[in-house]
């Protein structure tokens, strides 16, 4: 292999080593993130919840005080 042909692939080689670990830390980031978005979306469910238990609650609550009239 003349010298310029092994340079050349040496360089294309190192290139992939560099976007193989650049891509590997971008995946590892949105990894990171997409966990964060689940745990987000866990509090967002229970928040929702159990807000919906109080306005069901105030409605019975309403409905029984309505009835007592």
């Amino acid at each position: 292999m003349e010298d310029k042909q092994f340079t050349a692939l040496s360089r294309k080689i190192d290139e992939l080593i560099q976007l193989t670990s650049s891509l590997d830390k971008e995946n590892r980031q949105l990894k990171s993130q997409a966990d964060g978005w689940l745990e987000e979306r866990g509090q967002l469910v229970e928040n929702t919840e159990l807000a919906r238990n109080r306005v069901e609650a105030m409605i019975s609550r309403l409905k029984s005080l309505e009835q007592e009239s």
